[in-house]
Parts: structure tokens; sequence; C-alpha cells
């Protein structure tokens, strides 16, 4: 598994160079839009997975690369294969990576967020993006599946405790499912819910991707429509991430590499795909051979083709 990959661009941070801090689909959550599939493992107790020296040297290396390919860096962001807070190391992770000149993002569900280390690690970062699905305990189990463990009321009191004292960017991520978080009392908990952790940018969000459970489908234009207006009226910015991001995934010269870095943790759409095969002069064949070896599989969601790492592979 790839340590760092891409960068891969982002509809909030622009170039963004992934950290993967955490071994494939280990969460708190099982959520069911989740577009890297099925949580494989679960649980709530931190632990040690990765050396943050060599995670350190990985993104050092991943730097370079994408520096000597001419190619641009707007955040280093710690989104891994599961939720990155389980991980003991990532203050002390967050603390190396800062050699690189470069602004660091983490984006968490929250789930931890109630522990006082999660929260001191957590403030290491320039950027917190937190998930904010529900307003009510009933509709986040609904829709984030949390690990029994869990406390709906504490994620909550730890979300306002940090938020008032966090000096970075704090942001909330709120993806709307049809049929299940999406009614409009629904949307009114949760706009009141981002109302008090009042972050800087609030984000109505629908899948884009293809999801956990094949049954998930995006929120309907209404519903979408009075999410914003209800936050709008609790946080000063609302934005919508209801678009597929840019086709401009970074190119190293290595092709494959490349690929199979950004699709172990962000599924790619196949103008992506075929816009980096492109500016790296390789054809599609490169990707018929990576779905022959099982190392890419293809899935449908909407209209659009996407193309991940299976699980399985990411493993071995």
């Amino acid at each position: 598994m790839d340590l760092a990959y891409g960068p891969v661009p982002s509809r909030r941070l622009g170039r963004s160079l992934g950290i993967n801090d955490i071994p494939p689909k280990t969460c708190t959550y099982a959520c069911i839009y989740c577009q890297l599939g099925p949580t494989t493992a679960t649980g709530t107790e931190r632990q040690e997975f990765y050396d943050p020296e060599a995670i350190e040297s990985a993104v050092e290396e991943r730097v370079a690369a994408v520096r000597e390919a001419d190619e641009s860096i707007d955040y280093l962001s710690i989104v891994p294969d599961g939720e990155p807070t389980l991980d003991a190391n990532l203050g002390e992770t967050i603390d190396r990576i800062r050699r690189f000149g470069i602004d660091v993002a983490v984006i968490t569900n929250g789930s931890l967020i109630d522990r006082p280390d999660v929260r001191a690690d957590l403030s290491k970062a320039d950027y917190v993006s937190v998930k904010v699905d529900a307003g009510r305990a009933e509709t986040w189990r609904e829709i984030d599946r949390p690990h029994g463990a869990l406390s709906f009321t504490a994620i909550t009191r730890g979300l306002r405790t940090f938020a008032e004292s966090f000096e970075g960017t704090l942001t909330t991520e709120t993806m709307l499912v049809d049929g299940v978080n999406d009614g409009a009392d629904d949307l009114r908990a949760t706009a009141d819910l981002v109302g008090e952790v009042d972050p800087d940018v609030a984000y109505v969000a629908i899948p884009t991707r293809p999801p956990a459970e094949e049954w998930v489908e995006p929120a309907s234009e209404t519903a979408v429509g009075m999410a914003y207006r209800l936050f709008e009226e609790q946080v000063d910015d609302v934005e919508y991430l209801i678009g597929a991001e840019p086709d401009d995934f970074a190119s190293t010269g290595d092709v494959e590499a490349d690929i199979l870095g950004v699709t172990a943790v962000h599924p790619m759409r196949e103008s992506g795909l075929r816009d980096l095969l492109d500016r790296a002069d390789a054809d599609w064949s490169v990707i018929e051979d990576l779905l022959a070896s099982g190392e890419l599989i293809e899935r449908e969601f909407g209209d659009e083709r996407f193309f991940m790492r299976p699980i399985t592979t990411v493993e071995e």
C-alpha cells in the first residue's frame, strides 16, 4: 500500500497530495455511501499502524517526484483508507511532515473527537474537515453505521469543544442520501448542529462515486436546495459538493504507479484516467492490463464508469 499518493484534484483543497496512515477500510464507521466499499475492520481504540518516519519518507519521495515533474501541491492531506484519528501517531506524523512547507489537512469523520488526545492531534493541522451527516442519533446510526461503542452525544459535544479552540480552517461536510437523511426534520436538525459548530465553510454533498451499498442514491435537487437554505440560516459560508472533481490528476512519469496509488483510496472516472494517460503518453492498454491482473476493478454509478483497486489487492 502506498503511504503517499497523488496529488489528486480536490473540490475543497485544490491539488491534494494524499497520505495514507490507516490500513485499508479500518474505520469507526461503515457509511452506506463510502466510495471505498464496506468497512472490513472496525474499532474505536487508537493504534500504531505505520511508523511516522516511514510516512515522512514516503511523503518526501512523493513531493520530490511531483516537483520534478513540475506539478503543484496545495495541501498534504491525511485522508486514508479509513478513519485517520485511529492512528495513535497522527500528531507526530503531522509534526514531521510540516518540514515540507505545505499546509496540512485532515479529513475525519469526527467519531473520536470527544477524546482530548484526538483533539490535540487535530489541532496541529492547518485544515480539518469533519463529517456531520445527521443532527439526530437515529439518523446518524442509519447513514454512518457507527461502531457500537460510539456515542452521538459525546461526539457532538467533542466537536463543539474542538470548534471553540481550533485556530485553523474548520469545515463540515454533510452527505445527503435519498430517503435517509434528506427529510425536512432531519435537515433542520443537521443544520442546527452545524450552526453550533459554526465552521468556516459548511459543505452540502451528495454521492458522486460508487457507494458501499448499491441501493444508495443522491438526494434530490429539492432536498439539496432545502439543505443549502437551512444551512445558510446558520453559518456564513455554505457551498455545494455535488459535481465531479476536475480530471487533472498529477503525473510523475510512472503512470501505472500513479494510477494504483490514487485508486487505492480515490476511485477514478474514466475521463480522469484517459486524461492522465494522455499526459503520460500512454494508452488504454495500461488499464486493460491492470484490469486483467485484478489490480483494478470497474464499477458503474449513474452514467459513468469508475476504476478502483479492490480492498483485497491493497491489503496483500
